[in-house]
C-alpha cells in the first residue's frame, strides 16, 4: 500500500534544514559524538582487517583525492577514504550505539569528511555538524518505522540498513541537491542497503561500516549526476519495508516544525572494545567480584577467584552474542561469557583484553568453563530496558551477586566530558602526535565557530612518526 509521501518529505528536509535549525543541546551532543568517533576510528587503523582494507583501496585512483586518518601522505578517491575510516571506526566494534539499536556516527562521520575535502567551497564547523545530524536523524528516524527494530538486531546488522541512508543523506546536504535528487539519493542507497547479521563477529562486519559510510556517499554522487530511483521507496513494503517486520512508515514535518531525534535521545559510548551489551555484564561482573571481596572467603586477592564453583550470567537471549568459548578476537567481543570472565580475572576490561595473549589465559579459559547463561523473560533484548546479573557461586555454597541496569557510558549515565577526552587521547594517541590530538580536540571543542572545517585534517595529518 502506498503512503503518503513519506520519501518525498525526507528529501524535502535533506535539502531544506539549515544550520539554523540546529540547537545547543544537539551541536553539544553531536560534538561528543564526533570526538569518539575520530579517536575509535584512529586506533582502529591499528587493526589486521583496515589494513586489508586500505591496500584494497588503493587499487582505485581518481582526480578527487580524501584523507585517509592518521595517514600522513595517503590519501584516496572519496567514496574509498569514507569506505576505509569507516572501517577504521567499526574495526574494534569501538564506536557510539543508540536506541533504537545501531552505530549511528561511523557511517556519517567518515562520508562527511571524505566529501568535504572535494567539494569546491569552503565549508564551515556547522556544516558539518548539519550535514552529520541530518545522517543521524535519517537513521534514527527509519529506525522508528517498526518495533523490531527497539530489539536488539536478529537479521541485519543496522548499520548497513540506515547507516548507508545516512550517509546518503548527509552526503546529499553537502552537495546541495534539490529535494528530489536527495529523493533519489535514498532511494539509490537503498539498492546498497542491508548485510545479514551472521557476519557479526567476524572480521567481515567492520567492512559494514564501512560500506554504509562509501556506498551513501556514492548514492548522493549519483542523484547529483541525475540518477534516478523510486521516489517513494520509503513508503513501500516492497522498498525499505523490506528490512523490518511490521513496517510502518510515516512523513517527517516540515521544517518549520521539525524536531532533532538527537535532541530527546542521546548515543552511548563505550569506555572498551566490546558489542554495547558487554558493557551491563562487566559491570555486573565487577559489583559481583566486590561482594565476593566483601564475603571474606579468601584474603588473598590473586587466588580469590579459586573459590568459584560457578558464575551465572542472566542476560537477554540474543544468540550472536551468547558464545561459550569465543575463539577469536571478534568472537570475544561479542561474547557475554568472555567479558564477564575479563572483568572477573582483571578488574576491568580495555583495549588489551582482547589481545590472543589474554584470551588464551588458562585461568580465562579455566573460569570460562564453569559459567553458564540464563535469560529471565523479562530481561528485554533492548539496548533501553535490558539488564544483566551476574552471581558467583563458591565451592562453600556461599552466592555472591551483582546487577546492572544502565552502565557507565549508557545515555542515562552518560561519560563525563573529562572521560570522554580521557578515552579520545588514550586512542588517538596511539597514531597521532600530541599537537595532533590536542588540535583535533581543540576544532571540534570549537566546531560551531570553526570558519573552515579543513582545520581538522591538518591535525589528522600529524602521526607520531613524522
Amino acid at each position: 500500500m502506498l503512503r503518503k509521501n513519506v520519501t518525498r518529505s525526507f528529501g524535502a528536509a535533506i535539502s531544506g534544514l539549515g544550520r539554523g535549525h540546529l540547537t545547543e543541546r544537539v551541536i553539544s551532543r553531536s560534538k561528543r559524538m564526533m570526538l569518539d568517533t575520530l579517536g575509535v576510528g584512529l586506533i582502529g587503523t591499528q587493526t589486521e582487517v583496515y589494513n586489508k582494507a586500505l591496500r584494497y583501496s588503493q587499487s582505485f585512483t581518481s582526480r578527487d583525492q580524501s584523507q585517509v586518518w592518521g595517514r600522513a601522505e595517503t590519501a584516496l578517491p572519496p567514496q574509498y577514504a569514507a569506505f576505509v575510516n569507516g572501517v577504521a571506526v567499526h574495526s574494534m566494534d569501538f564506536d557510539d550505539t543508540w536506541h533504537p539499536a545501531t552505530h549511528p556516527s561511523g557511517a556519517i562521520l567518515p562520508a562527511v569528511l571524505a566529501l568535504a575535502e572535494v567539494l569546491p567551497r569552503k565549508l564551515t564547523g556547522l556544516d558539518l555538524i548539519l550535514a552529520f545530524n541530518i545522517g543521524i536523524e535519517v537513521q534514527g528516524r527509519l529506525l522508528s518505522f517498526s518495533r523490531e527494530a527497539l530489539n536488539i538486531p536478529q537479521r541485519f546488522h543496522p548499520p548497513t540498513v540506515v547507516g548507508v541512508m545516512g550517509s546518503a543523506a548527509a552526503s546529499a546536504n553537502l552537495l546541495g541537491l534539490s529535494p528530489a535528487q536527495c529523493t533519489h539519493a535514498l532511494a539509490i542507497a537503498s539498492s546498497f542497503a542491508g548485510s545479514p547479521l551472521a557476519n557479526a563477529a567476524t572480521p567481515t562486519k567492520p567492512l559494514h561500516m564501512g560500506n554504509a559510510a562509501g556506498r551513501g556517499l556514492e548514492a548522493a554522487w549519483l542523484a547529483w549526476m541525475g540518477l534516478e530511483g523510486n521516489p517513494d521507496v520509503l513508503d513501500l513494503e516492497s522498498g525499505f519495508g523490506v528490512f523490518f517486520n511490521e513496517y510502518n512508515p510515516s512523513a517527517l514535518a516540515d521544517v518549520g516544525g521539525f524536531e532533532w531525534a538527537l535532541e530527546s535521545q542521546s548515543v552511548a559510548v563505550k569506555s572498551f572494545p566490546a558489542h554495547l551489551g558487554m558493557h551491563w555484564v562487566a559491570e555486573a561482573a565487577l559489583a559481583a567480584k566486590a561482594e565476593l571481596r566483601s564475603g571474606g572467603e579468601s584474603s588473598n586477592n590473586t587466588n580469590h577467584l579459586d573459590q568459584v564453583r560457578s558464575v551465572t550470567l542472566r542476560v537477554p537471549a540474543s544468540k550472536y552474542i551468547n558464545r561459550t568459548c569465543p575463539s577469536s578476537e571478534h568472537q570475544a567481543r561479542h561474547s557475554f561469557q568472555f567479558n564477564a570472565c575479563s572483568a572477573l580475572l582483571d578488574d576491568r576490561v580495555t583495549v588489551e583484553s582482547f589481545s590472543d595473549a589474554q584470551r588464551n589465559r588458562p585461568a580465562l579459559r579455566e573460569l570460562l568453563s564453569k559459567v553458564r547463561v540464563e535469560s529471565p523473560e523479562d530481561n528485554h533484548p533492548s539496548f533501553d530496558k535490558m539488564y544483566c546479573e551476574v552471581v558467583i557461586e563458591t565451592h562453600l555454597g556461599n552466592r555472591y551477586a551483582g546487577r546492572c541496569d544502565t552502565f557507565y557510558g549508557h545515555w542515562r549515565r552518560p561519560l563525563s566530558q573529562e572521560d570522554l577526552e580521557r578515552k579520545f587521547r588514550d586512542n588517538a594517541s596511539t597514531v597521532l602526535s600530541s599537537e595532533g590530538v590536542e588540535g583535533i580536540l581543540e576544532v571540534v571543542g570549537n566546531m560551531e565557530r570553526i570558519t573552515d572545517s579543513s582545520a581538522l585534517g591538518l591535525y589528522l595529518q600529524m602521526t607520531s612518526n613524522q
